[in-house]
Protein backbone atom coordinates (compact mmCIF):
# COMPACT_ATOMS: atom_id res chain seq x y z
CA UNK A 1 0.00 0.00 0.00
CA UNK A 2 3.09 2.55 0.95
CA UNK A 3 4.43 1.83 -2.66
CA UNK A 4 1.63 2.51 -4.66
CA UNK A 5 0.60 6.05 -2.52
CA UNK A 6 4.82 6.50 -2.90
CA UNK A 7 4.57 5.89 -7.01
CA UNK A 8 1.00 8.20 -7.77
CA UNK A 9 2.39 11.21 -5.30
CA UNK A 10 5.79 10.84 -7.73
CA UNK A 11 3.80 10.25 -10.75
CA UNK A 12 1.94 14.09 -9.63
CA UNK A 13 4.92 15.43 -9.12
CA UNK A 14 6.82 14.73 -11.86
CA UNK A 15 3.28 15.68 -14.08
CA UNK A 16 3.54 19.61 -11.78
CA UNK A 17 6.69 19.79 -12.67
CA UNK A 18 7.22 18.84 -16.42
CA UNK A 19 3.81 21.45 -17.13
CA UNK A 20 5.57 24.46 -15.41
CA UNK A 21 8.97 23.92 -17.33
CA UNK A 22 11.45 26.69 -15.86
CA UNK A 23 14.60 27.75 -17.61
CA UNK A 24 17.53 28.79 -16.02
CA UNK A 25 17.53 32.19 -17.48
CA UNK A 26 14.52 34.83 -18.72
CA UNK A 27 13.05 33.81 -21.46
CA UNK A 28 11.04 36.40 -23.21
CA UNK A 29 7.81 34.94 -24.47
CA UNK A 30 6.77 36.45 -27.58
CA UNK A 31 3.20 37.24 -28.11
CA UNK A 32 1.57 36.74 -31.96
CA UNK A 33 -1.68 38.54 -33.37
CA UNK A 34 -2.43 35.19 -34.52
CA UNK A 35 -3.07 33.67 -30.65
CA UNK A 36 -4.96 37.13 -29.95
CA UNK A 37 -7.37 36.81 -32.29
CA UNK A 38 -8.02 32.54 -31.91
CA UNK A 39 -8.48 34.01 -28.15
CA UNK A 40 -11.02 35.90 -28.73
CA UNK A 41 -13.27 35.22 -31.88
CA UNK A 42 -15.99 33.01 -31.91
CA UNK A 43 -15.56 31.64 -35.95
CA UNK A 44 -12.87 29.73 -37.43
CA UNK A 45 -13.60 31.88 -40.28
CA UNK A 46 -12.48 34.93 -38.58
CA UNK A 47 -10.28 33.88 -36.87
CA UNK A 48 -8.41 32.95 -40.36
CA UNK A 49 -9.85 36.19 -42.34
CA UNK A 50 -8.10 38.05 -38.73
CA UNK A 51 -4.69 36.59 -39.84
CA UNK A 52 -4.77 37.05 -42.97
CA UNK A 53 -5.55 40.64 -42.80
CA UNK A 54 -2.87 40.83 -40.15
CA UNK A 55 -0.27 39.23 -42.61
CA UNK A 56 -1.34 41.37 -45.59
CA UNK A 57 -0.69 44.81 -43.52
CA UNK A 58 2.85 43.63 -42.54
CA UNK A 59 3.55 42.65 -45.92
CA UNK A 60 1.91 46.52 -47.06
CA UNK A 61 4.16 47.85 -44.78
CA UNK A 62 7.33 46.22 -46.01
CA UNK A 63 6.54 47.03 -49.32
CA UNK A 64 5.80 50.59 -48.30
CA UNK A 65 9.40 50.50 -46.33
CA UNK A 66 11.58 49.19 -49.25
CA UNK A 67 10.05 52.06 -51.61
CA UNK A 68 10.72 54.49 -49.36
CA UNK A 69 14.29 53.51 -48.72
CA UNK A 70 14.92 53.18 -52.50
CA UNK A 71 13.54 56.72 -52.57
CA UNK A 72 15.96 58.02 -50.22
CA UNK A 73 18.86 56.07 -51.82
CA UNK A 74 18.67 57.74 -54.90
CA UNK A 75 17.87 60.94 -53.58
CA UNK A 76 21.43 60.77 -51.98
CA UNK A 77 23.14 59.56 -54.89
CA UNK A 78 21.38 62.93 -56.89
CA UNK A 79 23.20 65.06 -54.38
CA UNK A 80 26.56 62.85 -54.54
CA UNK A 81 26.40 63.21 -57.98
CA UNK A 82 25.02 67.22 -58.04
CA UNK A 83 27.93 67.45 -55.22
CA UNK A 84 30.44 66.25 -57.38
CA UNK A 85 31.74 69.54 -59.32
CA UNK A 86 35.30 70.21 -59.17
CA UNK A 87 37.37 73.23 -57.72
CA UNK A 88 40.36 74.78 -59.84
CA UNK A 89 42.45 75.67 -56.76
CA UNK A 90 42.09 71.69 -55.62
CA UNK A 91 43.40 70.79 -59.20
CA UNK A 92 46.14 73.16 -59.40
CA UNK A 93 47.55 72.78 -55.66
CA UNK A 94 47.60 68.28 -56.51
CA UNK A 95 49.30 69.10 -59.55
CA UNK A 96 52.02 71.08 -58.26
CA UNK A 97 52.60 68.56 -55.20
CA UNK A 98 52.15 65.66 -56.51
CA UNK A 99 51.67 66.23 -60.17
CA UNK A 100 54.21 64.08 -60.75
CA UNK A 101 52.07 60.81 -59.78
CA UNK A 102 49.09 62.18 -61.92
CA UNK A 103 46.44 62.36 -59.23
CA UNK A 104 45.27 66.04 -60.50
CA UNK A 105 44.15 63.69 -63.52
CA UNK A 106 42.99 61.37 -61.28
CA UNK A 107 40.69 63.82 -59.57
CA UNK A 108 39.66 65.84 -62.86
CA UNK A 109 38.12 62.24 -64.07
CA UNK A 110 41.30 61.66 -66.77
CA UNK A 111 41.61 58.03 -65.18
CA UNK A 112 43.66 56.31 -67.65
CA UNK A 113 45.76 59.31 -68.12
CA UNK A 114 46.38 59.23 -64.40
CA UNK A 115 47.66 55.94 -64.94
CA UNK A 116 49.93 56.78 -67.95
CA UNK A 117 51.33 59.55 -65.92
CA UNK A 118 51.78 57.60 -62.41
CA UNK A 119 53.41 55.02 -64.43
CA UNK A 120 56.12 57.38 -66.27
CA UNK A 121 56.20 59.94 -63.02
CA UNK A 122 54.10 62.65 -64.86
CA UNK A 123 56.75 62.27 -68.32
CA UNK A 124 59.86 62.76 -66.19
CA UNK A 125 58.27 65.98 -65.18
CA UNK A 126 57.37 67.88 -68.20
CA UNK A 127 53.54 66.23 -68.79
CA UNK A 128 53.06 67.65 -64.79
CA UNK A 129 54.47 71.36 -65.90
CA UNK A 130 52.47 71.22 -68.98
CA UNK A 131 49.22 70.12 -66.83
CA UNK A 132 50.02 72.53 -64.13
CA UNK A 133 50.50 75.07 -66.54
CA UNK A 134 46.97 74.31 -68.48
CA UNK A 135 45.26 73.92 -65.19
CA UNK A 136 46.09 78.20 -64.14
CA UNK A 137 44.98 78.59 -67.77
CA UNK A 138 41.62 77.04 -67.28
CA UNK A 139 42.57 74.97 -70.09
CA UNK A 140 42.48 71.47 -68.30
CA UNK A 141 39.31 71.19 -67.35
CA UNK A 142 37.31 68.55 -65.60
CA UNK A 143 35.99 65.26 -67.47
CA UNK A 144 32.13 65.96 -66.34
CA UNK A 145 31.76 70.03 -67.54
CA UNK A 146 33.63 73.18 -66.39
CA UNK A 147 35.22 73.99 -62.75
CA UNK A 148 32.56 74.73 -59.95
CA UNK A 149 34.74 77.27 -58.67
CA UNK A 150 37.67 78.83 -60.52
CA UNK A 151 40.60 80.86 -59.40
Amino acid sequence: MKKIIFTLLTAVLITLTFNQTRAAFPVAQKSNEASKVINTSATPVAVEEKVVSSETAKENLKSDTKKKVKKEKKSFIERVMAAGSKSQLIALLLAFFVGGLGIHRFYLGYTWQGVVQLLTLGGCGIWSLIDFIRIILGDLQPKNGPYDKTL
